[in-house]
């Protein structure tokens, strides 16, 4: 969502011309791939936080602003609402030690981070959902002073021409309205980013889009939103709900909502890309002055501007993005699954376990998405966005006579998809020292089924059965979980519950 535009008014012209200027675009794209002229291999990844702000009593803080200000980094950028940062880390050649920097690189960058929050009363919480977040913080008023953001919201929300509906039934139900965009601020997340070659990349999605719901199941950590206790992992309900253009009358005629995980296997980018100009209306018709076409008859590469930032606007779980390096087209796969938090070694160990089995399976002789239907797929995105660690999920069968089973999600990553991941990061060329370290907190999430939405569900338990309020146990809940985060232990070892208050005298 970081694109800079500019506010104004868009009138039925400006939809026209930025249609025709995303058709150039398209056949520009078709032309790049046609002349091979995109980036030759480099193995680069790259990765992007969103964070929350809160207090030293838990709750959040609207002052973005004020802490951008302290902390004066291009690194670090705003997000949709004011309680919101992202932090961005430069890309990195998968290989040697690579997550140990990527780990040393993330913590030096929030702790200064949190250091100059401290100074306004705020601090850096890593976490999907922040469980004190309440309706009142999730409005208009609170979105970030961006024009794009100010622009997305008044387009999505006459797009709907209605108010939004909530309505996530988990543990608990939450059913509510919103009259902007703003709860969709409540999810924050990790994207993890591969460029890949044009010949690579269906593979390389596909496998992704296969392993989503093995991401959600082991990295889950949004289990509550507005007081109540929802899914495991909440963002993903949340996030397609409040951008939601459709009124109840689209969705029933089967129009695709913009945030979606897709519904078929593909063969190209370009097919992903062609989809989003089928199915999506515009909603920032902001046209660039450059004709890619002309760029392109005169040798140079062009920016395909309005191609990017109508893709920007269609929330795939897995994300397409074309974009320019020193003059040469990439592509890469932009994977948006994973919440963020809680630890940074938690970060970097699902990162470790994406970019290896990701490798392995797009690699594989018999790949994973010729055995299994996509919509198998989808339900398993949707089963462990409910119940996390504890979700079974439908997985082509082993042997000669095919078919899929339904398994346990921690037995098919033990047995099967880390051996893969570790593979996959030895074709890197990740060092061993790496590779077991970070797949090991994989492997003792997956035995001990623990993650952040089963500790802070039970710390929450916890504090109730303590005798506190829900709004305390969850204020509570949230203090410990910041202390846990900026001591840095993986989120299997945290010790359930509230630390036991110390008696002076």
């Amino acid at each position: 969502m970081g694109e800079k535009v500019v506010a104004g008014a868009f009138d039925l012209s400006d939809r026209q011309r930025y249609r025709d200027k995303l058709r150039q675009c398209l056949t520009g794209l078709a032309r790049l791939l046609e002349e091979e002229r995109f980036d030759r291999p480099k193995n680069l990844m790259g990765l992007e936080i969103e964070l929350n702000l809160a207090g030293p009593d838990g709750m959040p803080r609207m002052m973005n602003a004020q802490v951008l200000e302290r902390i004066a980094s291009r690194d670090f950028q705003t997000e949709l609402a004011m309680f919101n940062l992202e932090v961005n880390i430069a890309p990195h050649r998968l290989g040697g030690r690579v997550f140990d920097r990527l780990a040393e690189e993330l913590r030096t960058s929030l702790a200064y981070a949190h250091r100059k929050a401290n100074e306004v009363d705020a601090g850096i919480v890593m976490i999907g959902i922040l469980p004190t977040l309440d309706r009142d913080d999730l409005v208009s008023s609170n979105l970030s002073d961006v024009d794009r953001y100010t622009l997305l919201n008044d387009q999505i929300v006459a797009a709907r021409g209605e108010d939004f509906t909530l309505d996530i039934d988990g543990v608990e139900r939450l059913v509510c309205t919103s009259r902007s965009i703003a709860p969709e601020a409540a999810c924050t997340s990790v994207q993890l980013h591969l460029q890949v070659t044009p010949g690579r990349f269906a593979d390389v999605w596909n496998a992704a889009q296969a392993v989503a719901a093995a991401q959600i199941a082991l990295g889950a950590n949004s289990p509550f939103l507005f007081g109540r206790e929802l899914w495991r992992e909440s963002r993903p309900p949340l996030f397609q709900q409040s951008t939601d253009t459709r009124p109840p009358e689209l969705q029933a005629q089967g129009v695709r909502p913009r945030t979606w995980f897709g519904e078929r296997w593909i063969t190209s980018a370009y097919e992903l890309f062609e989809e989003n100009l089928r199915y999506f209306p515009a909603l920032l018709p902001i046209c660039d002055d450059e004709d890619p076409l002309r760029v392109l008859d005169e040798g140079g590469t062009p920016k395909l501007a309005e191609l990017v930032l109508h893709n920007g606007t269609v929330y795939r779980w897995n994300r397409p993005v074309y974009g320019v390096a020193d003059g040469v087209p990439h592509l890469r796969v932009e994977n948006r699954v994973l919440p963020a938090g809680p630890t940074v070694t938690d970060v970097v160990a699902n990162a470790a376990f994406y970019y290896g089995v990701v490798r392995a399976l797009a690699e594989d002789a018999r790949p994973v998405w010729t055995r299994l239907p996509f919509e198998d797929a989808a339900a398993n995105f949707d089963n462990a966005c409910r119940y996390g660690i504890e979700a079974r999920l439908r997985w082509p069968r082993r042997g000669r006579y095919g078919g899929t089973t339904e398994v346990d999600a921690v037995d098919l990553v033990r047995d099967e998809l880390l051996p893969l991941a570790a593979a996959g990061l030895d074709a890197w060329g990740v060092e061993p020292a790496d590779r077991d370290f970070y797949l090991g907190v994989i492997e003792e999430r997956c035995r001990l089924r623990a993650n952040g939405a089963t500790w802070q569900a039970a710390t929450f338990h916890r504090a109730l059965e303590q005798g506190l309020d829900r709004d305390a146990a969850l204020a509570a809940t949230t203090r410990r979980y910041g202390e846990l985060m900026h001591a840095g232990e993986p989120v299997h070892t945290w010790p359930v519950g509230l630390p036991e208050p110390v008696l002076l005298g």
